[in-house]
């Protein structure tokens, strides 16, 4: 995606295209093939959503036809990870791979661990605090109240939040319409938020922590060089790192 005077412009494919993605199932079967793919266009030629589906599709009339609204629907299914997972930007993580994203992004540490040794902020803290529980779904809005964040409160919450997802310890599980007084749905989805273990549990989630972050770093920059054997290796780890 690229900004030309004001405008933001998608690259991608025509419909017609043998590299186009057509249909939700069609990009859950393609993540279960690759692993792991960004929502947008990386630097890797290809090695995104965005690269494989036509431009004229996304945030169009029919969900059923939307890239954007596919995310909201895997998020939702929960076989497949969605979070700010590449370079601070949104992506997908099969139920395979996530084990060895969160090894490397982990390095091996729960949350309480990475605390107890220093190693995570006081605002990250507040925010997995409210996640003590397995099954916890939170709204962003919700989160930022009750992390004490906003007017009068902590800072970053935006950063803090993607620094979780980042780090594996956060994902989005779905999106959804907040409720007035009434009962009544207004403005625009709003991001739901859990741990990855309520996906997978946590046996699986820590099934990597056996092997260095390295080794898991390096299963994943062999990936991608599997289906994109031209891509820069400097531009793979700073983007899986």
């Amino acid at each position: 995606m690229e900004e030309i005077n004001g405008k933001w412009y998608l690259s991608g494919v025509e419909k017609n295209d043998p590299s186009c993605i057509h249909t939700c199932r069609e990009l859950e079967e393609f993540i279960g093939e690759i692993g792991f793919l960004p929502l947008f266009e990386t630097g890797i030629p290809g090695f995104s959503v965005e690269n494989h589906t036509d431009p004229l599709d996304w945030w169009g009339e029919d969900p059923d036809k939307d890239p954007w609204n596919w995310r909201t629907v895997i998020a939702r299914e929960g076989n497949i990870a969605y979070g700010k997972f590449f370079g601070k930007r949104a992506g997908f993580i099969s139920k395979k791979w996530f084990p060895y994203f969160a090894n490397m992004r982990r390095d091996g540490y729960d949350f309480d661990a990475l605390w107890d040794d220093g190693k995570a902020s006081l605002r990250q803290k507040k925010i997995m605090d409210l996640f003590e529980e397995e099954s916890t779904k939170l709204f962003s809005f919700e989160i930022k109240q009750n992390a004490g964040f906003g007017k009068g409160g902590e800072k970053g919450f935006e950063g803090t939040l993607t620094e979780l997802q980042m780090r594996t310890y956060l994902c989005m599980r779905d999106f959804k319409k907040r409720v007035n007084k009434k009962g009544e749905e207004y403005g625009w989805d709003v991001a739901i938020y859990a741990v990855p273990e309520q996906l997978y549990g946590y046996r699986h989630v820590a099934k990597a922590y056996k092997e260095t972050p390295e080794e898991s770093a390096e299963r994943i920059v062999k990936q991608i060089k599997k289906y994109y054997k031209d891509a820069d290796d400097a531009v793979i780890r700073k983007l899986i790192r």
